[in-house]
């Protein structure tokens, strides 16, 4: 496996010399966002050629290794310690930009950022909730990004400016997690039930899970 990369180290944080700082796990006497990567390159396995990624000594690289790198990251710039809570799928979100702000377009990046997307994809959030779909305005085909706290039956029901429907995406039972990238976001394609294009104009998406129930507006602009 190749581990050929251009170390690249955003407001790295020195350890002091002699202090033993586990979550330094390539051992450069800082802990910056390249440990994070490092780290979450590995995630998942049990079996590893680098026994030092498991931060915790658990026997397994998973989350848990990733919140102790950030808690010393955070600690040295005076923010609070990370941890599993509240919300983790925000915190990996953050840990996500941060990553991609420190992408030297080295494999050893482009794993770890890939190893952190499927990891936030896979973390269960606090709340059902549904987002501004994208592009907005669009024409003629839009996203409609949500999250679903616990599984469900998920709809989404299109309305027009009168408040009479116009379509029903029924998107089938889904498990918990974050559904807001194009592959797995709820999908519009801009017409109605008959197939047919919809007109320019303000129209509205209600998001149906369980028990959950919210809409927000959008625009298509031809």
């Amino acid at each position: 496996e190749s581990t050929d990369y251009t170390p690249y180290l955003p407001n790295p944080i020195v350890v002091p010399v002699g202090q033993h700082r586990v979550a330094d796990v390539d051992s450069d006497g800082v802990v910056s966002i390249l440990d994070m990567i490092l780290v979450s390159r590995h995630l998942g396995r049990i079996k590893l050629s680098d026994p030092q990624m498991d931060v915790n000594g658990d026997g397994k690289v998973d989350i848990s290794d990733l919140v102790l790198v950030a808690r010393s990251m955070d600690t040295e710039t005076g923010v609070a310690p990370s941890t599993l809570t509240p919300d983790i799928s925000a915190r990996v979100q953050a840990w996500i930009a941060q990553a991609e702000a420190g992408d030297d377009g080295s494999l050893v990046f482009r794993q770890g950022i890939a190893n952190l997307k499927r990891l936030f994809i896979s973390l269960p959030p606090e709340r059902t909730d549904v987002f501004a779909n994208y592009p907005n305005p669009f024409n003629p085909e839009t996203w409609i990004p949500y999250q679903l706290a616990e599984a469900a039956a998920v709809f989404v029901r299109i309305y027009d400016a009168t408040g009479a429907l116009v379509r029903t995406l029924a998107l089938g039972h889904q498990t918990a997690g974050i559904y807001q990238e194009k592959s797995r976001a709820a999908y519009w394609n801009g017409k109605n039930e008959l197939g047919e294009s919809v007109a320019s104009g303000v129209y509205f998406y209600t998001l149906i899970a369980g028990n959950f129930t919210a809409t927000r507006k959008m625009l298509i602009r031809k």
